[in-house]
């Protein structure tokens, strides 16, 4: 699941990212309104913390930028400025929760964590498919009600496919979602085609049918033949 951190102190900024990745989460962050607004441009993210007073601008105007292009990440606003105006103008312009400064980290995690149920699994923690069982707060996966063993890659795979089943996924889309801008990818996919092909062995030992397809120049499918 990836994050972006908008906030514009360097200490709060770099102690969220290290909580959250921490709790499995791959966090991208910036600093600024301008950086930001490119990050939401580019690419898409489970959840968005979002200040809401950055140095170049109002983080109010990147949540309305993102409605405004129906991009559907989930937003929870951050500011230092308990105020209710605040509060009232974030949720209607569609900000999912509001945490004021100071908070606990590891209420922000909860906050988190709650928004991606409700978006993704429509507030389950347990994502099904067939004999594939996943419950997303333990991070644990049955087959046919035998756990199995995954590494934390095969596992952020395996979920990503089942919430976008049917779906093809670029072999970029999937190297974003799983590494975002940490990593250089230098146009060699070599490293998602050993995660895939680790994770289909794994769920063909434990039972599953086999839903992993390779589509041909264009990337992978999770579903029924």
């Amino acid at each position: 699941m990836k994050i972006l951190i908008v906030e514009d102190q360097p200490a709060l900024n770099r102690s969220m990212v290290d909580y959250l990745s921490s709790q499995q989460y791959v966090c991208e962050s910036v600093e600024n309104f301008r950086d930001a607004q490119e990050k939401i441009e580019l690419y898409q993210y489970d959840c968005i913390v979002l200040d809401i007073m950055l140095p170049d601008g109002n983080g109010l105007q990147l949540l309305q930028q993102l409605k405004e292009s129906n991009k559907q990440d989930g937003v929870i606003i951050i500011s230092a400025r308990n105020e209710l105006d605040d509060k009232i103008t974030g949720l209607k312009l569609g900000a999912d929760d509001y945490l004021t400064k100071p908070f606990h980290l590891s209420e922000l995690s909860v906050r988190i964590a709650a928004i991606i149920r409700r978006k993704s699994l429509q507030g389950s923690n347990i994502l099904h498919y067939n004999e594939i069982t996943i419950d997303i707060q333990a991070k644990t996966v049955r087959i046919n009600d035998k756990d199995i063993t995954l590494t934390r890659k095969e596992y952020d795979l395996l979920v990503y496919f089942i919430v976008n089943k049917n779906r093809v996924l670029s072999k970029n889309a999937i190297a974003e979602h799983l590494w975002g801008d940490a990593m250089d990818m230098a146009d060699n996919y070599d490293f998602i085609y050993a995660h895939i092909k680790n994770l289909r062995k794994k769920l063909l030992a434990a039972g599953s049918d086999d839903y992993l397809q390779s589509i041909y120049g264009m990337g992978y499918k999770f579903s029924m033949h």
